[in-house]
């Protein structure tokens, strides 16, 4: 690999510092407690870097998400490590009904609601769901939405890396919670195919989830996804024209050495 390609984290844990460490050392000065709470503290210091920071990264690769998500989403849809709420900005309104942001850092609600009040869901109007649970308590997920396949379509970006024991989480999220025929929709980073760049993430992956609340490199959460036995067979491209499996952005091939290699993918889950 190049040298610049190996190092290339370095600028985005220094983005990360210079974006959030002021307003996060004045939480702790207000606080001191919160030193004996790391989970609290990265959660404030995550939350100090995505409203700096995350309109700017979400703007990026939009006609890939709009791609995804404008085209696919129905019904139901639920965000799984919302943010900011910004994927309501591509539901269409004409096909999906509800926005269930499932985003566990409370500090995030308030933006939630903005911005998907912008995109014309609201909870007054029962078109927006908040929920402050994390993605692994699938039983509060299927309560809170009157129980199990309530959800057309679920949508993950840039999420499961973040996820403790993903692999089962996903699993339970799809068995329990998407209702048969929905789809799957992500755009996530994964651990590259090459062993070298795979090494590198490795290598920096316990320093990135100090800085990205839990943020690994090196989860393959492609791989995931693609061995859960209850999807339809897929072509590559069905009978509407539009792409099914995973695949590539545009931007990151498998030949580059990209340390935060990302995959697209949508995923049909077969009918009962």
């Amino acid at each position: 690999m190049k040298f610049s390609n190996v190092i290339s984290p370095l600028s985005m844990i220094w983005m990360a510092i210079w974006t959030a460490f002021r307003p996060t050392l004045c939480a702790i000065i207000e606080s001191p407690s919160l030193l004996l709470s790391p989970k609290r503290l990265s959660r404030i210091s995550f939350y100090h870097l995505w409203t700096g920071r995350g309109d700017e990264t979400f703007e990026m690769n939009n006609e890939v998400k709009a791609r995804l998500i404008t085209t696919h989403a129905r019904g139901v849809v639920l965000d799984v490590g919302a943010g900011m709420g910004h994927t309501s900005q591509f539901l269409p309104k004409n096909k999906v009904t509800k926005y269930v942001a499932l985003e566990p850092n409370a500090l995030m609600h308030s933006y939630i609601r903005k911005i998907a009040r912008e995109s014309g869901y609201t909870e007054e109007e029962g078109t927006l769901v908040i929920l402050s649970c994390g993605a692994e308590a699938y039983e509060t997920i299927s309560h809170s939405l009157g129980g199990d396949h309530k959800v057309d379509t679920i949508v993950s970006i840039l999420a499961f890396c973040s996820i403790p024991q993903a692999e089962k989480t996903l699993e339970h999220l799809v068995d329990k919670i998407l209702k048969p025929g929905g789809e799957f929709l992500f755009r996530e980073h994964v651990a590259h195919k090459r062993s070298d760049v795979r090494f590198w993430q490795s290598v920096w992956t316990p320093l990135w989830t100090r800085f990205f609340d839990g943020c690994k490199l090196n989860c393959p959460t492609d791989v995931y996804i693609k061995r859960l036995p209850f999807w339809q067979p897929f072509p590559e491209v069905d009978a509407n024209g539009e792409r099914t499996g995973i695949w590539e952005e545009e931007s990151h091939t498998m030949a580059d050495e990209e340390i935060m290699f990302q995959q697209v993918g949508r995923f049909v889950k077969r009918e009962a």
